[in-house]
């Protein structure tokens, strides 16, 4: 159900609004049990105290904050300094604590402290050099952000199996038919 394409589940998190320029963007945290499902599709818990309504709210606020710093970054745009201190205030609770337990590695993890590990992430890349990384992806109905860490700095796509194979058999289809 969710993609992570991108190196880095902070910027995963900004995908779960999908084609946001589009007239009808994909929501795809549309309620409190796809948040949960995200916190567990991407690794970073195996069991989730349900989210409520609330959680939900603070996620896709959180989501926003993101992006709106990344899109500022990526379009040499003001910060937004609502955004910065959003982050930073979900950034400051408890995050998610791996435990060993005789069957391996386990994560239980409330939404609150799924959502702080991945503000964590993000104030690391935003924080840090890796923000030089950050590019939008190139197919025009994507919005998706990522990290290029590609030989030359030359990815144009979040993920080659799904916008990059489009683009190319798009860019294929128009030179057969010119």
């Amino acid at each position: 159900m969710h993609a992570f394409p991108c190196g880095t589940l902070a910027l995963d998190f900004v995908g779960t609004l999908r084609a946001r320029r589009n007239a009808l963007p994909r929501e795809m945290l549309g309620a409190p049990s796809n948040l949960d499902a995200w916190f567990r599709e991407s690794g970073l818990a195996d069991e989730v105290t349900p989210a409520t309504a609330a959680d939900l709210d603070r996620a896709v606020g959180l989501r926003e904050a993101i992006y709106g710093l990344v899109a500022a970054r990526l379009f040499g745009e003001p910060v937004d300094q609502a955004a910065v201190a959003l982050l930073n205030e979900v950034a400051a609770t408890p995050p998610v604590i791996p435990q060993l337990r005789p069957s391996g590695r386990h994560v239980a993890a409330t939404a609150p402290q799924a959502l702080s590990s991945v503000a964590r992430q993000a104030v690391d890349v935003l924080g840090s050099r890796e923000a030089d990384l950050l590019k939008e992806c190139g197919r025009p109905e994507c919005t998706q952000v990522y990290l290029d860490h590609s030989r030359g700095f030359r990815r144009e796509w979040c993920a080659m199996r799904t916008c990059g194979s489009r683009m190319k058999a798009a860019a294929y289809r128009s030179r057969k038919r010119g």
